[in-house]
C-alpha cells in the first residue's frame, strides 16, 4: 500500500501504482488538510462575492457570478464541456500513474475538494476502475484540462471505463466495482481537472523507462566494441575524472567493468589500431549527457509529483483563496523535450555502431554478418530498420515546449504544449528502445563469429541470454520478432541483469 500525503510520492512508488496496481491510501495528516481546506471552500461558497473556482465561470466566463443554487450544476457542467479529448485512448498504467498524481495533489489540502470525494477517486484506482482517456487534447495550459476532464467524468458515473478486461459505460464500471457516483459540490469539479499529472503521468513512466535504456545502452556499447575488437583504454576512471561529468563517469564504470577480462580485447592488444571511431570511444561522453538530462528530468518530476497545481489555490491557515498559475505545464513540457532530445542521443549512436557491425569495411567481420552473402542478405535490413527509427526520434526530438497558441479567448495566451511533449518522449522511448535491439541482434551476432575468441564473463552471461530466446543467425529468417524478443528483455529488465554486475 502506498501512503499518499502530498509530499513524499516517488517514481518507484508511481510505477508500483500503475504497472504492478499497488492499491494507494490517503494519511491521517493528509485528510485533516485536505477537510480544513474543504471548510474554506464551503464558507466562500455561502458569500455573494465572487471567487474564481467557487462561484463564477471559468477561462473567458470568470467575471460571471453564478448563484449558489446552481454551483452543483456548474461543476458538473465543467467536466462535461471540458472533456473535449479526441484521439488513441492513453494506456492503463499511464491512467492509473495520473489518477494517483491528482490525489496525491489534492492530499496536499490547497485543493478544497471533499475527503470524500478524494476517497471515491482513490477507490477508482484500488478497484480496478480506469477511465477510458483520449491521449489529444491538451495544451497543458490550465493543466491537462480535457484528459483529466474525462477520468473525473466516470466518478460522477459518466465517461467510459475499463474494468476487469471490459471496456463499458463508467456508470456501469462503478456499479461493477460496488463504487456510488459522485455527486459533486463548490469547486471539486475544478479541482479534480486543473493540474498538469496526466502529462506528468508520462513523463514519470517515460522517465522510468529512459534510466532502464541507459542502462542498457552502456552493455550494449560493451557488446558491440567487443564485436568490433575495440579498446577498452578510453573508459579508464582518470580521463573521466578530469571531465567529472556524473553521467560520463557512471557510463565508463560501467563499460570499464563489463569489458574487463575479455579475451578478445586480449588478442588485439598489439594490433596497431591507435584510436576507435567515436560510436565506440566516446560511448561514455554520449551516454553520460543523456544520463545527465535523464537526471534533470527525475528532479523536476520529483517536484512536479508532489506540487499543488491547482487554481486558484485555498490557503486554511488564513482563510484565503488566491488564484494563480501552477498549472502551467512548463516544467514538464521543458522536462520531457530534453528527454527526446537525450533518447536522440543514445539512438543515434547506437545505430551508428550497429552500421559498423554489418559494414565490412568497417568491422573486419563478415558483412551484414552473415558467412554467406549474397546468397543471404543476414541483418542488412535490421540495420535499415534502426536507421528508419532514428530518423523518426530525430523529429520527435524537435521541442514541443517553444510552441505556444493562444486559447480560451485569449485569455491563455501563452501555453506550455506539455502533454504534446511527453507524448513525444514516449514514442521516443517506444523507437529508442528497438533501436538498441538491433545493436544487440547486431553485437551478438559478431561476438558468435569471433569465436574461438570469448568475450568478458560478464558479457558472457549477457550473450548466453540473448542466445536463450533469440538463436544465432546460422541462416536467413525475419528480424522482426528477433528484435522484439530483445525489446522485452530489455523493457522486462532481464537484459541488464544477466551480466551479474550491478549497472548503474
Amino acid at each position: 500500500m502506498v501512503d499518499l500525503d502530498g509530499h513524499s510520492l516517488t517514481l518507484d512508488q508511481l510505477v508500483s501504482i500503475a504497472h504492478e496496481f499497488e492499491p494507494a491510501q490517503l494519511t491521517d495528516d493528509a485528510r485533516a488538510r485536505v477537510r480544513a481546506a474543504r471548510v474554506v471552500v464551503d464558507e466562500f461558497s455561502r458569500h455573494d462575492d465572487p471567487t474564481y473556482g467557487i462561484n463564477t465561470g471559468f477561462g473567458n466566463f470568470a467575471e460571471i457570478k453564478i448563484p449558489h443554487e446552481s454551483l452543483t450544476e456548474l461543476q458538473l457542467n465543467l467536466l462535461r464541456s471540458h472533456a473535449a479529448g479526441v484521439g488513441d485512448p492513453l494506456p492503463i498504467p499511464v491512467v492509473r500513474a495520473a489518477m494517483a498524481l491528482r490525489a496525491n495533489v489534492l492530499a496536499k489540502g490547497f485543493s478544497g475538494i471533499r475527503l470524500e470525494t478524494l476517497e471515491h477517486l482513490l477507490d477508482l484506482l484500488n478497484r480496478g476502475v480506469h477511465p477510458v482517456v483520449p491521449s489529444r487534447g491538451s495544451v497543458g495550459a490550465s493543466g491537462d484540462l480535457a484528459p483529466l476532464a474525462h477520468l473525473a467524468l466516470v466518478l460522477i458515473g459518466e465517461g467510459e471505463a475499463w474494468h476487469d478486461g471490459v471496456k463499458e459505460p463508467g456508470a456501469t464500471a462503478l456499479r461493477r466495482a460496488g463504487i456510488t457516483p459522485t455527486t459533486l459540490a463548490a469547486k471539486e469539479g475544478l479541482a479534480l481537472i486543473n493540474g498538469t499529472q496526466m502529462s506528468t503521468a508520462l513523463l514519470g513512466l517515460t522517465l522510468h523507462g529512459c534510466h532502464r535504456l541507459a542502462r542498457a545502452a552502456d552493455i550494449t556499447a560493451a557488446l558491440t566494441i567487443d564485436g568490433l575488437q575495440g579498446s577498452a583504454k578510453p573508459f579508464e576512471a582518470r580521463i573521466h575524472a578530469a571531465r567529472p561529468f556524473a553521467g560520463q563517469m557512471t557510463s565508463a564504470a560501467n563499460l570499464l567493468g563489463l569489458l574487463t577480462g575479455s579475451g578478445i580485447n586480449a588478442a588485439h592488444a598489439n594490433c596497431g589500431r591507435v584510436q576507435d571511431a567515436y560510436s565506440m570511444r566516446c560511448a561514455p561522453q554520449v551516454h553520460g549527457a543523456a544520463r545527465d538530462v535523464f537526471q534533470f528530468a527525475g528532479n523536476v518530476f520529483a517536484i512536479e509529483a508532489n506540487a499543488a497545481t491547482d487554481n486558484p489555490m485555498v490557503f486554511a491557515e488564513t482563510r484565503e483563496i488566491v488564484s494563480g498559475g501552477n498549472f502551467h505545464g512548463a516544467p514538464v513540457a521543458i522536462a520531457a523535450d530534453l528527454i527526446c532530445v537525450g533518447l536522440a542521443q543514445l539512438a543515434t549512436i547506437s545505430e551508428r555502431r550497429s552500421e559498423r557491425l554489418v559494414n565490412p569495411a568497417l568491422s573486419g567481420l563478415p558483412a551484414f554478418l552473415t558467412r554467406h552473402g549474397g546468397l543471404e542478405s543476414g541483418l542488412m535490413m535490421a540495420q535499415v530498420t534502426a536507421a528508419a527509427l532514428v530518423s523518426e526520434i530525430k523529429t520527435l526530438a524537435h521541442p514541443a515546449s517553444v510552441d505556444t497558441i493562444p486559447t480560451s479567448a485569449n485569455r491563455e495566451d501563452h501555453v506550455s504544449m506539455s502533454m504534446g511533449a511527453a507524448l513525444k518522449a514516449e514514442r521516443a522511448l517506444h523507437l529508442a528502445t528497438r533501436v538498441l535491439a538491433v545493436e544487440i541482434l547486431c553485437a551478438c551476432q559478431a561476438i558468435d563469429l569471433l569465436a574461438p575468441l570469448t568475450t568478458s564473463q560478464r558479457l558472457q552471461h549477457v550473450h548466453a541470454h540473448v542466445r536463450s530466446i533469440v538463436p544465432r543467425l546460422a541462416g536467413d529468417r525475419p528480424p522482426a520478432p528477433d528484435i522484439e524478443a530483445i525489446t522485452n528483455m530489455i523493457e522486462d529488465g532481464s537484459f541488464e541483469s544477466s551480466c551479474e554486475m550491478e549497472v548503474k
